[in-house]
């Protein structure tokens, strides 16, 4: 698993969009017991707080330690340093196992491998996340979209492409649940905008390489625009019981 955002947990913990309690709720109807989930990649715990109230116990684990000492504190919630692939929960001791925003970055394999070993027989995994942004500011979309598609062309890591694959191409080896269309919403101001475009790992492979800011065409364009502005990500999401 690569650790990208270790070097900026507070930014990415600040200014990445929440998840919403309908994604959790959607998955908690697979669910048939609460008792123990883990989190997985689970970064500042942008998720884990959601799982929180819904189980007697939830593990977080990331590879980033930077990352964790951002997540909030609970109770019944406990944050540890440990690889996707490989870790010292107990075999079929878990309930459910989560990976928001994460899975595109770990080894298909040993991962699936790792999730078989711990998840109970009718445990449940799904594995969220979120696609490009979209501005219904249709001036500043097409400077987002630009940026993204041609600006950072060529900086984005290959896993992006699961992303941009809306999760369909990953391997899934569970018995997949139906699940509804889903998007997040929120208002942002401008710099609420380009706070989150600068969390993304493309632009910081960009600046290692060139000095230009590819975000100035975005910040002056945002200077006449108006706020709030209307902001929407597709939520991807699949849920699938362990196959037995």
């Amino acid at each position: 698993m690569k650790d990208l955002f270790s070097s900026n947990s507070l930014r990415y913990k600040q200014a990445r969009p929440s998840y919403s309690i309908q994604i959790v709720k959607e998955i908690l109807r697979h669910v048939p017991e609460r008792t123990f989930a883990w989190d997985c990649g689970a970064g500042s715990g942008q998720f884990t707080q959601l799982l929180a109230p819904y189980f007697e116990h939830v593990l977080a684990t990331d590879i980033s330690e930077a990352q964790l000492q951002q997540a909030p504190y609970f109770e019944n919630v406990s944050y540890q340093v440990q690889a996707a692939e490989q870790t010292t929960i107990p075999e079929q001791s878990l309930d459910l196992v989560t990976v928001a925003q994460a899975i595109h970055w770990f080894d298909f394999e040993a991962f699936y491998k790792e999730i078989k070993r711990v998840l109970k027989p009718q445990g449940v995994f799904a594995a969220i996340g979120y696609g490009l942004i979209e501005v219904q500011d249709a001036a500043i979309n097409r400077l987002v979209q630009q940026l993204y598609f041609e600006t950072l062309k060529g900086y984005w890591d290959s896993e992006r492409r699961y992303i941009d694959e809306l999760y369909q191409t990953i391997p899934f080896p569970f018995q997949e649940q139906t699940v509804p269309e889903l998007h997040l919403h929120y208002q942002w101001t401008g710099q609420q905008l380009l706070s989150y475009l600068k969390t993304w790992s493309a632009l910081k492979h960009y600046q290692d390489h060139n000095t230009h800011d590819p975000l100035q065409p975005i910040s002056e364009a945002l200077q006449a625009a108006s706020e709030p502005l209307d902001v929407t990500f597709p939520v991807l999401l699949r849920v699938g019981m362990r196959e037995k």
